[in-house]
């Protein structure tokens, strides 16, 4: 048998070949080259071509140009589409970061219990966006569910969440703030990087506990506040299961959210060309607020490296 030759360290000549070339990077580099290929970048193409035609997923696609983008300015239901997405995103951003940094503080202090802690408030975040959470979710804010139970032991009387359209809105935005264990966690890591000798020397000074959170806290976490807030945007905007499941875009499209108003264009009414067009202008939409937030950093994210 013919034996491999090895050279003076040890090595054979195969392995000083791998070596040599990179060959082991590619291979563990291809599963996500190939992934990224063929569930982003050829889908996003796909759907770019889809845009400018009317496909209904039966019949051979018709290209009919940017009608589909033309058409979509004549529909009011996708101008409220777009009113009731920014609105839910105005509300629950906000109130879902404000939360996750107010547990995470509380956290921070020393407790034997912290990590039980976080993993209990985390839980939330893993199933949160699921089917049956929803439906849980959904039997909370019945009529007749827990919620209304509890107001009416309080004196206040029956309220419809689902049949209103100004608190239809409201259920979907608390079980959103209510997944808010990964923005805490991140929020926790950052809080642990802020060296305790910035809120000695502001005792040393006289500064009380609410002038060292604005004056030191907040502007080191900065950072972190701006990558949670481009995350929950991102993933705000998407919003989904919530509205499909708990209200289906009722009462009176007060909570036809984008995404579901393109599934509902896409899969119900099988206009997939149109669904496609409105992907590419809520993608357009994302990326100018994102770049909005981005170029606003510059004048409240702290940078210390630069300062």
């Amino acid at each position: 048998m013919n034996k491999k030759k090895n050279d003076g360290s040890g090595r054979t000549s195969w392995n000083r070949f791998i070596y040599n070339n990179n060959t082991v990077g590619y291979v563990f580099l291809a599963p996500f080259v190939i992934g990224f290929l063929c569930f982003t970048i050829i889908p996003m193409i796909s759907s770019l071509y889809y845009s400018c035609t009317d496909y209904n997923m039966i019949d051979k696609e018709t290209w009919i140009g940017i009608k589909n983008y033309i058409n979509l300015f004549k529909d009011e239901r996708f101008t409220n589409s777009i009113k009731v997405t920014l609105e839910y995103v105005f509300f629950s951003v906000p109130l879902k970061l404000a939360f996750a940094l107010f547990i995470a503080f509380l956290l921070t202090r020393p407790s034997k219990a912290v990590s039980f802690y976080r993993s209990l408030y985390y839980l939330p975040s893993l199933i949160g966006g699921s089917v049956a959470v929803a439906l849980v979710w959904k039997e909370l804010f019945a009529r007749k569910g827990l919620i209304n139970a509890n107001l009416g032991k309080l004196g206040i009387d029956t309220v419809n969440w689902f049949g209103n359209m100004s608190t239809a809105k409201w259920p979907i935005i608390l079980m959103t703030v209510w997944q808010f264990g990964s923005s805490m966690l991140i929020f926790a890591a950052g809080l642990k990087e802020i060296p305790s000798s910035y809120y000695e020397a502001a005792k040393i000074d006289g500064a009380n506990g609410w002038q060292s959170f604005w004056k030191i806290t907040m502007p080191c976490l900065s950072p972190i506040i701006l990558f949670n807030l481009i995350m929950q945007l991102i993933s705000s905007f998407m919003v989904f299961t919530q509205a499909f499941v708990i209200t289906g875009g009722g009462p009176n499209d007060a909570t036809m959210y984008y995404a579901l108003y393109v599934y509902k264009q896409g899969i119900n009414n099988r206009n997939m060309g149109y669904a496609s067009a409105m992907s590419w202008v809520m993608l357009v939409i994302m990326s100018v607020i994102t770049l909005i937030v981005f170029k606003t950093s510059n004048h409240w994210v702290f940078n210390e490296s630069e300062s």
